[in-house]
C-alpha cells in the first residue's frame, strides 16, 4: 500500500477511536456527557445554523443529568453541522475536516444538516461544567461557528466522579 492511500485509513481509524471515546457512556469519565435516550428527554432546544457561521442560540444552560433534544435547523445555503465535544476534540476534528473535506460521518454526538433541512441530537449531560459544540465543516469552526453549554451542578450530585446517578 502506498503512503497516500494509507492516510485516509489512518484518519478514519483515528476518527472512530475519538468518536467511540467521546460517545462512550462510561462511569461519568466523559466530561461532555453521553448519548441520550429519546424517552428520557426533559426538554427540546431549537438551534438555528446560518451561513454567517453562527449558531442561535450560541449559549445554552442545562442541569446536570438532564437529557436534551437539540433540534438543529440549517437556514443557510451550505451544509452545516452541530458536534458536541471537548474544545480539544473539536479543534482536532476541525483540523482533520480541513484535510479531508469530503469526509462523511455520523455519531451520536453530532448531526450534519443539508441546507433548508432539520436534524437532531439527543444528549445527556452527566457532569457539571462547560461543554462545547461547533460546526466542523471545513473553515466553519475557524470562522467562529461554535457554542457553549453550561451544565449547572445538580443539588447533591457529585461533579468529579460521575457516580451520583447510578448504582453498582
Amino acid at each position: 500500500m502506498n503512503p497516500r492511500s494509507i492516510r485516509p485509513l489512518l484518519f478514519v481509524t483515528a476518527l472512530l477511536a475519538a468518536s467511540a471515546t467521546l460517545a462512550a457512556p462510561g462511569h461519568g469519565s466523559n466530561p461532555v456527557g453521553e448519548p441520550g435516550k429519546a424517552a428520557q428527554v426533559t426538554r427540546t432546544v431549537e438551534v438555528d445554523m446560518t451561513d454567517s457561521m453562527r449558531f442561535t442560540p450560541a449559549e445554552v444552560s442545562v442541569q446536570q443529568g438532564e437529557t436534551v433534544r437539540f433540534v438543529v435547523k440549517n437556514s443557510g445555503a451550505v451544509k452545516h453541522e452541530l458536534v458536541i465535544g471537548s474544545l480539544k476534540e473539536l479543534k482536532e476534528h476541525a483540523a482533520m475536516m480541513i484535510k479531508m473535506p469530503g469526509m462523511e460521518h455520523a455519531e451520536d454526538n453530532m448531526v450534519t444538516v443539508a441546507p433548508g433541512k432539520t436534524g437532531e441530537v439527543v444528549w445527556r449531560f452527566t457532569q457539571a461544567g462547560k461543554v462545547d459544540f461547533a460546526c466542523l465543516q471545513p473553515g466553519h469552526y475557524d470562522a467562529g461557528m461554535k457554542g457553549l453549554v453550561t451544565v449547572a451542578q445538580k443539588a447533591g450530585a457529585p461533579n468529579a466522579g460521575g457516580h451520583g446517578d447510578h448504582k453498582h
